[in-house]
């Protein structure tokens, strides 16, 4: 199986359904399911429950936080490779324009802005 690059070529569902995650997960209700999360661990040591009950709210805990570190990497990963096209972009830009031919350099740049949503 070979690995590209998320931010290779187009778009699929992981990379849409990895966007739709980071949405959603630097949003408010989000905030409200972890701390659902969070007071449910409390309450189970607190109320003393057996052990499986506490592994139990722990374990949900930590599939959480994994599944969260593979959907925003993936994330981080297509916006920092937007902010690399950009810079190739700007950098041959200047470079064009120094040497007086900077039609093709500015198209790239027309095509690189706002990239980070594309991406």
């Amino acid at each position: 199986m070979l690995v590209r690059h998320p931010a290779a070529g187009k778009r699929g569902r992981f990379e849409r359904f990895s966007e739709a995650a980071s949405n959603f997960t630097s949003s408010p209700a989000f905030y409200v399911v972890c701390l659902v999360l969070v007071a449910l661990f409390i309450a189970a040591h607190a109320a003393g429950l057996e052990v499986t009950w506490q592994l139990l709210a722990g374990d949900l805990m930590t599939s959480v936080t994994l599944l969260l570190l593979a959907l925003l990497k993936n994330a981080e990963r297509r916006a920092e490779h937007a902010i690399q096209r950009k810079l190739d972009a700007i950098a041959g830009a200047l470079l064009e324009q120094d040497e007086g031919k900077a039609r093709k350099a500015q198209d790239n740049l027309r095509k690189a802005i706002r990239m980070e949503d594309e991406v």
